[in-house]
């Protein structure tokens, strides 16, 4: 049975207070759930209330309907933050032994048929599903970071009725699903980024440019444009009057002659610290926080510039 009582303000479990959980949970928040957060780490734990302040503002900022926001309790332990849970959302780290005992707690304290929506990056669900009693319960629910800003929601799991039912779920959270067909490593827009930071990477082992005008061309260039279309919907726009079927037949060549020149570099030390010299060239100083905060604003405004002009 798949419960879908979560879509109208239920109790929402929080598995894991790192970055990715506490921007689930403001999420969830400031759509009105009610949200228990489990983090083991009590120091981490202990600063979750301020830490969660953060991303609460900048939703209030880019939201302007939101309801009342939910209430927030921490819990003690894995098995009060599930039980009641109507939804479950697991951030643990990126380890397949410590998910698969964090599914057998969750199974044998929450609810039956509860979703657990794994926010896993790059583990595929088969691997994580090995060894539950009821694999259906478990879909693959991956944010991108910080998932209170961004929109994408990349699902998969076994059971069509409850993907679709998280489909739902999360469409009523404002954010923007897409559906694996199968299983894959990195799942869809992980695999993409890899590939382009691949060549990104080669572009700088290879001296081809430095870090600081790779990452200008991509954001006042391809990356400009990816925000309005994707990379299909671009190209078939390149083809002009005649779409993508002109794009394939007449320029189809040059585009496999790129692919052929591509690189497949490695991250040896020589690479790494031309990548690491090159941020700090890029950062100018710049630390982690006054760089998150820049790219926070950054996407609220392009979120604000872009609702209701997607093509």
């Amino acid at each position: 049975m798949v419960d879908n009582s979560a879509q109208g303000g239920g109790r929402i479990a929080v598995i894991g207070g790192g970055l990715i959980g506490i921007s689930w949970s403001a999420l969830f928040l400031a759509h009105g759930h009610e949200v228990v957060l489990y983090e083991p780490a009590e120091t981490v734990r202990a600063a979750i209330p301020d830490k969660i302040a953060l991303p609460m503002a900048q939703l209030g900022e880019l939201e302007q309907d939101l309801p009342a926001p939910g209430r927030l309790r921490l819990a003690q332990s894995l098995e009060e933050a599930v039980d009641g849970a109507t939804w479950i959302q697991e951030n643990a780290p990126e380890k397949v032994p410590l998910k698969r005992e964090l599914y057998a707690a969750v199974e044998a304290n929450a609810p039956t048929g509860t979703t657990i929506a794994s926010s896993t990056s790059s583990l595929v669900w088969s691997e994580l599903s090995a060894e539950m009693t009821d694999p259906s319960r478990l879909i693959t629910a991956h944010p991108f970071n910080p998932p209170h800003l961004m929109p994408l929601v990349e699902l998969y799991g076994s059971d069509p009725e409850r993907v679709q039912a998280a489909a739902a779920f999360f469409r009523g959270l404002g954010r923007h699903p897409v559906f694996l067909k199968r299983e894959a490593v990195g799942h869809i827009a992980n695999r993409l980024s890899s590939a382009l930071w691949r060549e990104a990477v080669n572009m700088v082992a290879e001296g081809i440019a430095e870090v600081e005008d790779i990452d200008s061309a991509l954001v006042y260039g391809p990356g400009l444009r990816w925000s309005v279309v994707g990379s299909h919907l671009a190209y078939h726009l390149g083809g002009g009057p005649g779409g993508i079927g002109h794009y394939l037949s007449h320029l189809g060549p040059s585009q496999e002659r790129r692919w052929q020149d591509l690189g497949n570099p490695k991250l040896d030390e020589a690479t790494q610290e031309k990548l690491v010299a090159g941020i700090a060239a890029e950062s100018r100083g710049r630390g982690i926080a006054e760089l998150e905060a820049a790219r926070d604003a950054g996407l609220i405004a392009a979120q604000q510039a872009l609702r209701g002009r997607r093509p």
